[in-house]
């Protein structure tokens, strides 16, 4: 039997990232001549926004940046983060008992650390909120401040996915910035539903993660430590792919609802082979279906004066009773009541 086809996953990354990284140099007053020397990426390149730049060289790059200025956090913060934060943050969070109590911790740990920017983590019905607040102005340029909330929110979402041992699938991220010029990275490195201009960096996932327990031990943890933090913060989002293509199958498809042995005969494989490869990417074909409806119509309600029976149609539901209950589920009010709380 063949596997699924995968998503191909590009070995590069936006020249935002690079430039991102490289801001806080410029408050301590360095060249990043010779780090980008040494890398093997020319200066010229950082001047075109259409540039990519291989994952190895970026990777390196972030380490020898770090290096450089003994720095994890790339001198973006009002306060340094010194060699050995990352692992001391490992360390507070890897006796905890379940990825909720991780992250509390992750949060409190990192509120030592960071005077500029406040982490925070919420249930809000079925969906857990990772939330980054900033607290006051970044010492850096806005392009260092926009890398500065990409890192956080990668460096977490990395951690988590590793102290759980299974993939992490972020449902949406709002981010509080502008779409910058290498957002459609986002889509492979968090999630395909991105939106910005939001108030402070929200990122949506299931609730249900919270309560799984973490399955890393000390021994495993001196492994991670040699590549990490570089290796989690420069890895796409591959372990993703196959949920990434079911997703985007079914919303190509609606209103016409595709069932899981459609999809399976699509992908040339049977449906238990389908569910199994969706499971080994922590997902299932109900959860990325509801994931998308609900998303889509939280979308339509808040942005839009669609009329409820034309959302209920445009998401595959038989009737508006249907779609009324199913939202419901999701978010414990009914579509009409949301739409004029959203509103007002």
């Amino acid at each position: 039997m063949n596997t699924p086809p995968r998503l191909r996953s590009r070995a590069t990354v936006g020249i935002g990232f690079v430039t991102g990284m490289l801001s806080g140099l410029a408050r301590t007053r360095r060249s990043p001549d010779k780090i980008l020397q040494d890398v093997g990426i020319a200066k010229s390149l950082l001047r075109d926004p259409t540039v990519r730049i291989a994952l190895p060289r970026y990777a390196a790059l972030y380490r020898r940046i770090s290096e450089s200025l003994q720095d994890e956090g790339f001198a973006l913060f009002s306060h340094s983060l010194r060699p050995g934060s990352f692992e001391f943050l490992c360390r507070a969070v890897i006796s905890a008992t379940d990825l909720n109590e991780a992250l509390q911790r992750a949060a409190r740990f990192l509120g030592v650390l960071l005077d500029d920017l406040q982490i925070e983590i919420r249930t809000e019905d079925n969906s857990a909120l990772l939330v980054i607040r900033q607290t006051r102005p970044l010492p850096v340029s806005e392009g260092g401040r926009v890398f500065a909330f990409e890192w956080l929110l990668r460096l977490l979402h990395g951690l988590c996915a590793w102290l759980i041992a299974r993939p992490l699938a972020i449902d949406s991220v709002a981010f509080p910035y502008p779409r910058p010029a290498h957002a459609d990275d986002y889509a492979r490195i968090f999630s395909p539903y991105c939106d910005f201009d939001a108030q402070q960096l929200v990122a949506r996932f299931a609730r249900e993660y919270l309560a799984l327990p973490l399955r890393r031990d000390e021994a495993a943890l001196t492994a991670y430590l040699k590549e990490a933090p570089a290796s989690i913060t420069t890895i796409y989002q591959g372990d993703r792919s196959l949920t990434l293509q079911v997703r985007g199958a079914l919303r190509a498809a609606l209103p016409k609802n595709r069932t899981l042995p459609d999809l399976a005969r699509a992908m040339f494989v049977s449906p238990r082979t389908l569910h199994r490869h969706l499971e080994e990417e922590g997902t299932s074909f109900r959860t990325i279906r509801d994931g998308l409806r609900r998303e889509l119509a939280i979308e339509w309600l808040t942005k839009s004066d669609i009329p409820l029976q034309q959302i209920a149609t445009g998401l595959g539901f038989s009737d508006a009773a249907a779609f009324y209950r199913a939202f419901s589920t999701w978010t414990g009010e009914g579509p009409r009541s949301y739409r004029q709380r959203t509103r007002q």
